[in-house]
């Protein structure tokens, strides 16, 4: 990494540090002195653990070096632990040679100038710019400029609720209004069992929620020259409405104030939860034993006659594969992105995972016509937002995405949680966001 770049990364660590524990360096690679012959990859825990991912991975990571005689080292990270090692790597100049990365992430790591740009020359290599779905590619980087890195797998928040559940409360069909899932998941919340299942410790999970509820009510996280606005009105209604979910409708359990390993897709599976609002889950609730038949999936309600913005029903989710700027083996490395991107490889880990390939021809497999898989391609296309595409993005996520955190816990806690209470985390977390 060039000297100059070294401050900036070191400040957005600073201001994004989540745990002391989180931000160990990142394993040796090319970059620190390492064998140039060898890739090192940190991939995202998208399975239902990183021993899964791992399992299905390695195979491909042999196809890759039987191709190119180049073997790639794999580190799965949970999702808890990425961002901070993907930023103490950043500052520190010693990560992987290719990482994965969240989307929203793209245009605040670009701001670092750790990852390697993606111009015409370079996108050329892996096969051009028009494999892509414009809307996926979009999320790699800021407006006008070259993306930071390139889709891997694309996803969209939808409505998942458990058939057999519904039918024994006497619901007929998925709740299309807010008013109608409060009101489904009291029904639904009995004996032990809950209407919905909510991953209330998990930063990101909840900021891509509370996005969502924001454009319902007509706001955004920032004005149009990229000032905060967390403590707005509507923002403050958006906030306490994903709250209230357990502080004041009780329709989720207190104790999903504390998850954020996955806990809440599993209590959907297994019978614990009825409803789960969650991106592409279709193959973490078939490893937990859950037949496809057993659930459907629908959008995220919206506001009883929403128009415009109001039906929104999901943030454009999905991963990104990047390349560090300052790995010994860049043309190794755009190898590997040329692979991991191709029709074969496409298929084969979108279909695995459950998710929609970015690259277009990929589409066209059958396993890519599933009823959870066709909702959730139509939500992409038709009522997702992106996240802002601003280089403080990772500060909003993780600022806001704690912010309501500590509200879920407070309500879990039995603690009133109230509009003042909301607009006063709301407002910490604002005052926290570096000057523009």
């Amino acid at each position: 990494m060039r000297i100059h770049r070294l401050a900036a990364a070191t400040a957005l660590v600073a201001a994004l540090t989540l745990t002391a524990t989180a931000c160990g360096g990142g394993t040796a690679g090319s970059a620190d002195g390492g064998d140039p012959g060898t890739l090192t990859y940190w991939a995202s825990n998208q399975g239902a653990s990183p021993e899964q991912d791992k399992q299905i991975l390695e195979p491909e990571l042999r196809k890759f070096e039987q191709q190119t005689g180049i073997k790639v080292k794999l580190e799965v990270v949970p999702w808890s632990d990425l961002l901070n090692r993907i930023l103490a790597a950043t500052a520190s100049g010693q990560g992987p040679d290719v990482l994965n990365i969240g989307n929203t992430w793209s245009t605040s790591l670009q701001a670092t100038g750790a990852l390697l740009p993606f111009d015409a020359a370079t996108l050329a290599k892996i096969g051009g710019k028009d494999r892509f779905l414009p809307a996926a590619l979009d999320t790699a980087g800021a407006a006008g400029k070259d993306p930071a890195a390139v889709p891997l797998y694309s996803m969209a928040y939808g409505l998942y609720y458990n058939k057999k559940m519904f039918k024994d409360a006497g619901i007929e069909q998925p709740p299309a209004t807010w008013d109608e899932l409060v009101a489904d998941g009291r029904k639904l919340t009995k004996d032990g069992h809950f209407g919905l299942a909510v991953e209330g410790g998990n930063v990101s999970e909840n900021v891509h929620h509370v996005f969502t509820l924001a454009k319902q009510h007509g706001t955004d996280f920032f004005d149009a020259s990229g000032k905060p606005r967390f403590d707005s009105p509507q923002a403050v209604a958006a906030v306490k409405q994903y709250v209230d979910l357990i502080a004041t409708h009780k329709v989720a359990a207190p104790g999903n104030a504390e998850y954020a390993n996955n806990q809440s897709v599993t209590d959907f599976a297994t019978g614990k939860a009825a409803m789960l609002m969650w991106q592409a889950a279709g193959a973490n609730l078939k490893s937990h034993g859950m037949n496809p038949d057993d659930y459907g999936v629908a959008p995220v309600p919206v506001p009883a006659g929403a128009s415009g913005s109001a039906l929104t029903t999901s943030m454009v989710a999905g991963i990104n594969l990047a390349v560090f700027r300052n790995s010994r083996n860049p043309d190794g490395a755009l190898q590997f992105v040329k692979f991991m991107t191709s029709t074969e490889e496409q298929t084969v880990l979108n279909r695995t995972y459950g998710s929609i390939p970015p690259v277009k021809e990929a589409q066209a497999d059958p396993a890519f016509a599933t009823p959870e898989l066709q909702t959730l391609a139509k939500v992409l296309g038709s009522s997702a937002q992106p996240l802002p595409r601003i280089a403080d993005e990772s500060q909003f996520e993780t600022l806001v995405g704690t912010a309501v955190k500590n509200l879920l816990a407070a309500a879990a806690a039995g603690k009133p949680v109230t509009e003042d209470t909301v607009k006063a985390e709301l407002t910490k977390a604002q005052q926290q966001m570096p000057a523009s």
